[in-house]
């Protein structure tokens, strides 16, 4: 089988261009904008000094995400959802998935009864958008807990861990990293990795879009994208090191 050109000439397991640039919005206890290739997420951390109503009086924090994409992000307009008056499943599923991932890494009793919100805007969408807004919610979601930590609002050992996520997927019988939307729309096997700096895993999307995979398959989608998500967490603590 012939080699699948990608864009820019980049290997089947590379990732896109990436950067993470903190402090994007004035007003956000955390904020970041992410990039990965054309993809392009804005994410900001703000914290609400009450818990959701189930939690209150447990001294335990929270931590929630919100997800949408902006009307133009991709090739054609799409209505915004308090246009159509509901929020569409695919995003609860996204945001769903921000939450969990980011409630992970973070020791909730130590965060105390506050609630941080964690909002990830597609200003831009080009493939692998959940897996930015993760990677960027936690870039965004540590600048918000540094500020805590320095204010002496929370002790240190709140940020249990680093978590970014990666999306891959087999094309042409090969595994490909940080798919872009062509590939993705293309793609035998559609993947999403979520994982910690410490190499475990949090979450793991995977399905046969046109046929099964073996777990041979599986096996070296999950090397390919710890290899990735490591990449991205050096890049994540490079941001997040350069406001300490």
């Amino acid at each position: 089988m012939s080699e699948i050109a990608r864009q820019g000439g980049r290997a089947h397991d590379a990732m896109r261009p990436a950067s993470i640039v903190l402090g994007v919005n004035k007003y956000a206890e955390g904020s970041c904008q992410i990039e990965m290739g054309d993809t392009k997420v804005l994410c900001t951390a703000s914290v609400d000094p009450s818990v959701p109503p189930w939690l209150r009086g447990g001294g335990r924090g929270w931590i929630t995400a919100e997800y949408s994409m902006l009307p133009r992000a991709c090739t054609e307009r799409t209505p915004r959802d308090a246009a159509k008056g509901k929020i569409n499943g695919r995003s609860v599923e996204i945001q769903r998935l921000i939450g969990r991932s980011l409630r992970s890494v973070v020791n909730l009793k130590a965060l105390g009864e506050r609630c941080i919100w964690v909002d990830c805007d597609v200003l831009q969408g080009d493939g692998g958008t959940r897996c930015a807004a993760i990677t960027g919610g936690f870039a965004a979601l540590g600048q918000c807990l540094r500020g805590l930590q320095k204010a002496g609002q929370v002790p240190k050992e709140v940020l249990v861990d680093y978590v970014a996520a990666v999306s891959l997927g087999v094309v042409g019988g090969k595994i490909f990293a940080d798919l872009d939307y062509a590939e993705d729309s293309s793609a035998e096997v559609d993947c999403n990795l979520v994982m910690t700096g410490s190499d475990q895993l949090v979450e793991v999307q995977g399905t046969g879009e046109q046929r099964p995979f073996s777990r041979e398959e599986l096996d070296q989608i999950l090397r390919v994208g710890a290899e990735r998500i490591a990449e991205l967490i050096a890049l994540q603590r490079k941001a997040l090191d350069s406001i300490a």
